[in-house]
């Protein structure tokens, strides 16, 4: 099973929108504000559940296209976005797109590192924009997350990321639970454990959930990030670590 139609059936199981969307949202996209989505055309590669899609509308997007590659995850961004008429969501492989020059930003969040072709995807996306449009990604990092990519990263590759998606949902809360009980007791100590101490149960078991699930599954160095983006058609490069230390978020001007 391909990691698309693994998240598909994460989506279907957690589609509810939940207020700390936004704020995860912004700390993915930072230093981008609101302000800078209002009356710009956006493609949202790789939308999921439609949660980073249905802030760029409320942020007064003129438009945004939304695409997956798996049915449930469609159905879920569907329900999500149903207030807006200003949106259109399209079955699509990230492989194969035909957009050329038509979008003002493209934003592909947590997508580019479970993917086993990342340039072939980033030059499609960069094709889709207008010169001058902005590309904003977030990959997993692997500073930071190093105990991730030695312990949790080994247990998905070698045995959760086989298993069928029913049982890795509840070995998922062998390591939910305690997660959640150290963040809501000790609020920290990183910015990133501090800022799940704010989410409910649910939404810290869907993370780990999310963790063990997929087939492929990337943590880049700062290097191997610069080197995913190298001799592309992109300028104005920005490459950092958002606001809650974890993952990196490039940012870049189409030439």
């Amino acid at each position: 099973m391909s990691s698309q139609e693994r998240f598909g059936y994460e989506w279907a199981k957690y589609s509810q929108m939940e207020k700390n969307y936004a704020s995860q949202f912004r700390n993915w996209i930072f230093p981008f504000q609101p302000k800078d989505f209002k009356e710009k055309k956006i493609l949202d590669a790789g939308c999921g559940m439609g949660r980073n899609s249905f802030w760029c509308l409320k942020w007064g997007a003129s438009e945004v296209v939304a695409f997956d590659y798996d049915q449930r995850s469609l159905r879920a961004a569907q329900k999500n976005l149903e207030e807006f008429s200003n949106k259109k969501i399209l079955y699509k492989s990230i492989y194969d797109l035909s957009w050329q020059d038509e979008f003002d930003v493209v934003i592909c969040l947590g997508v580019i590192h479970h993917l086993d072709r990342p340039k072939e995807a980033l030059v499609n996306l960069i094709k889709a924009l207008k010169p001058g449009g902005r590309l904003i990604i977030w990959v997993y990092s692997y500073e930071g997350n190093e105990w991730i990519v030695k312990y949790i990263n080994l247990i998905r590759k070698t045995i959760t990321s086989k298993l069928p998606l029913p049982v890795v949902h509840l070995i998922s809360y062998i390591f939910s639970l305690p997660l959640w009980l150290f963040v809501k007791i000790f609020k920290g100590p990183t910015n990133y454990l501090r800022q799940l101490s704010t989410f409910k149960f649910w939404h810290i078991h869907s993370i780990v959930f999310d963790q063990l699930i997929p087939r492929v599954a990337n943590y880049w160095t700062k290097d191997e990030v610069i080197d995913l983006v190298k001799d592309l058609n992109l300028q104005q490069l920005d490459l950092h670590q958002p606001p809650n230390n974890c993952g990196w978020t490039l940012m870049g001007r189409k030439l």
